[in-house]
């Protein structure tokens, strides 16, 4: 149910609502939109709490959420979120740019990268310090490291760093050095992961497994928001289908769908999405032009010589002049893409 508060309601008022909600045995989530505050309160005694409001001060009216996925709902939240964390601002007419590797290598690679994708106007350094691999033989990351190895890239740049979580024991690891704890596509569905990340003070990016549903992602989605992490950015890194001719097929119409559906703002990752960096540039202008709310792409000074996606990742000249193009789709359509050079 969502409980929507008058727009003169004041903060002792909106407590008052939100504690009664949890002695009725239901989880609060006070959401503070630009006209108004709603609480959205998550459990079965619908109508036992719709009788108990009614008459509670400050409240305008209590109603039912009919979407599976509850505090990620425009029911709930009609104005699309903007998520920030540090140099990334993500959603609500600004397309967040996350640029780097896939893997972090060496010092000397993720800063001189660093520094190449910000002068290009990236807002975010992305780079993999913990590589979940399909084979047990493949370049698994430099874990710590590499870890340290993006925080200096961060020192260096200002840069926010993006990198991947792959267990919950490792959550609270990553958060001392990042700024966003991506969640692999491997592990959407990874519901103890979710949680965990949930409950840190960090931005998260959540990709869509490779044969997930969007209702199944927007519920992966529900299980952060509802540990009361509110800074959740989709993604969309394409799905698995009968084609041959890329890696995987990268539906743009998820951009709009998902705006429809969701206040969440909406990634795209075109070099996981194509598998070709061929393909990458285009990708990553329509997905501009489409609405998107952020592209994450790999970007590597030397791809023939990546330990891991080299095929896929751009190299520094292309990528500045793939910025270039992103830019003026986004003063044509209205948008910020990453940021001012």
């Amino acid at each position: 149910m969502i409980i929507v508060m008058k727009r003169d309601a004041t903060g002792d008022m909106i407590q008052h609502a939100a504690e009664k909600v949890e002695k009725l045995g239901l989880k609060a989530h006070v959401i503070e939109g630009t006209e108004r505050t709603v609480i959205a309160a998550i459990g079965d005694k619908r109508e036992e709490m719709r009788e108990s409001f009614e008459t509670v001060t400050g409240v305008s009216k209590v109603v039912p959420i009919l979407a599976p996925y509850k505090v990620a709902s425009r029911e709930v939240k009609p104005e699309p979120t903007l998520v920030k964390a540090g140099s990334l601002e993500v959603g609500n007419g600004k397309c967040g740019v996350i640029a780097g590797p896939c893997s972090v290598e060496s010092e000397d690679q993720i800063v001189q990268t660093a520094k190449a994708v910000k002068a290009a106007g990236a807002t975010a350094l992305r780079g993999g310090a913990f590589k979940p691999r399909t084979s047990p033989y493949s370049f698994q990351g430099l874990k710590e490291d590499g870890l340290k190895m993006l925080a200096t890239a961060r020192e260096e740049t200002g840069l926010a760093v993006v990198t991947e979580v792959v267990a919950s024991e490792d959550v609270k690891l990553v958060a001392k050095y990042a700024d966003v704890l991506q969640i692999g596509a491997r592990n959407m569905q990874n519901y103890r992961l979710l949680e965990e990340v949930g409950r840190v003070d960090r931005a998260v990016l959540l990709k869509r497994g490779p044969s997930a549903t969007i209702d199944e992602l927007l519920l992966a989605a529900e299980y952060i928001l509802n540990e009361g992490n509110s800074r959740v950015m989709l993604c969309e890194r394409g799905i698995r289908t009968f084609e041959s001719h890329t890696r995987f097929t990268l539906p743009l119409a998820t951009v709009t769908y998902l705006h429809q559906k969701t206040h969440l703002p909406v990634v795209i990752d075109p070099s996981h999405g194509t598998g070709h960096a061929s393909l990458v540039p285009d990708m990553c202008v329509a997905s501009v032009a489409i609405g998107a709310d952020g592209i994450i792409v790999e970007v590597h000074p030397e791809p023939d010589e990546a330990m891991s996606d080299g095929y896929q990742s751009l190299d520094l000249p292309t990528f500045a002049e793939t910025m270039k193009r992103c830019r003026a789709v986004a003063n044509a359509v209205g948008i910020q893409c990453g940021a001012d050079v």
